[in-house]
């Protein structure tokens, strides 16, 4: 539908053809399969046609500066068709598709990610305490124990050893468990709490390998157990619920555990409702290409919270700040220019007088951006025209008016005996 008559859109059908890009489709890879070991080998790899990707991706992840507050939770990719690698996970908005484990800040930021794709060994190095608690130590081995991060995860990864190990590596944890998780330690049942009445609470210590862990039982709708060992319910907040007899918001007292779990712990929800916003949408049965475009949307999200990390830092205003949507297209046209002539004629029927005349007609609208400093200096089809209008020059720290306007970045800029802000801007 890009390319029909009917609803065409230039963005995408001035810069490929319709043809070209099935063809890519078609013929996309990652990986040499003529080298993909066979199914009884031991050097078996499932995902092995996508391995290239993630070994790239990863330690850029790796290297992006950490918060103190982390998450690890699951995340979906979309996929309803017959794989071995697809998983079905009744709570997420997307219950069919492949897993990915997610180690990010609370804002979504991603600073790793294991694809599962079958068995969870133990970290070499690391106690071997179950597929739940392996992954965590594996996600966990990016952060730098002692420099006070705080790692936060739901009941499918908790236990008891999983705490004592990341103690040991100098991670405080909290997360909710299960109490068949919690040995040594009982809570009052559902039942009992609830004749006691909504938001009270029960804490409870427990000590395993002189590594002391704070348990606390808060009855709401349902019984939850939170665990840390960094984390008590002491001190209490009040907090506002709504009240179902009363039929208004009260004000009651919730233990500091709990807080901090609802606080910290949507990172991988965050991601998730980002991501789904402007998701690349794309119709195959081949896992790689859904993991490619997955990764894609990912990197997205990652570069506009980093894109709104630096602006806080420089104190740039939130108005000025470019959206996810206005940052996602940004980044397309200055991938669709980069190395690229803009001045050669287009291939295909030039427009008829009518249209042309249409165009001249339309109200002037904002200003354009300024293009990347990538497609500034690319060398490639930066021409100077002489426009009828004058504007003033685009290149910072000049107030000057001139009639040149670069053919390529669609700017004016000045050219004269005086001044030569056309070469500075594209250098």
């Amino acid at each position: 539908m890009y390319w029909s008559s009917d609803c065409r859109v230039a963005q995408v059908a001035d810069v490929i053809s319709r043809d070209r890009w099935e063809q890519i489709k078609k013929f996309i890879h990652f990986n040499d399969n003529s080298n993909m070991p066979a199914n009884n080998d031991g050097n078996y790899d499932k995902l092995f046609k996508i391995r290239p990707i993630i070994d790239s991706l990863l330690p850029k992840f790796q290297r992006l500066p950490q918060d103190q507050m982390l998450c690890i939770d699951e995340q979906m990719v979309p996929f309803k068709g017959r794989s071995s690698l697809k998983q079905y996970i009744p709570k997420k908005p997307y219950k069919w598709g492949y897993k990915i484990f997610v180690l990010c800040d609370t804002k979504g930021l991603v600073h790793s990610f294991n694809i599962s794709a079958g068995k969870i060994d133990p970290v070499p190095g690391e106690p071997n305490i179950g597929a739940s608690g392996n992954i965590v130590l594996k996600l966990a081995q990016v952060i730098c124990g002692g420099l006070n991060h705080l790692l936060y995860f739901d009941n499918w990864f908790s236990s008891l050893d999983l705490f004592v190990a990341l103690a040991n590596k100098g991670i405080p944890a909290l997360g909710t468990v299960q109490q068949s998780r919690l040995q040594g330690c009982s809570f009052s049942i559902d039942t009992d709490m609830k004749k006691k009445g909504r938001w009270t609470f029960e804490e409870k210590k427990v000590v395993v390998v002189n590594v002391e862990i704070r348990a606390v039982k808060w009855f709401d709708n349902r019984g939850v157990i939170v665990a840390s060992t960094f984390a008590s319910a002491q001190p209490v907040s009040n907090v506002e619920r709504w009240d179902r007899k009363s039929k208004k918001k009260v004000s009651i007292e919730c233990p500091n555990i709990i807080s901090l779990y609802n606080k910290f712990m949507g990172g991988v929800d965050a991601l998730d409702a980002l991501i789904a916003y402007y998701r690349i949408h794309i119709r195959s049965k081949k896992y790689y290409h859904r993991f490619f475009f997955h990764f894609v949307d990912m990197v997205i999200v990652n570069s506009w919270l980093l894109y709104r990390r630096d602006c806080d830092s420089l104190d740039v205003p939130r108005k000025k700040q470019k959206d996810l949507l206005a940052f996602r297209t940004s980044v397309a046209q200055a991938l669709c220019m980069q190395g690229k002539d803009m001045s050669r004629k287009k291939r295909g029927r030039p427009s008829s007088d009518v249209e042309r005349d249409f165009e001249k007609k339309k109200h002037r609208g904002p200003a354009k951006a300024i293009p990347t400093l990538e497609v500034r200096s690319d060398a490639v089809g930066h021409w100077p025209v002489v426009e009828s209008g004058r504007q003033r020059c685009k290149r910072p720290n000049c107030k000057g008016q001139t009639v040149i306007k670069c053919s390529k970045c669609n700017v004016h800029l000045c050219l004269n005996k005086n001044n030569n802000c056309f070469r500075e801007f594209h250098e």
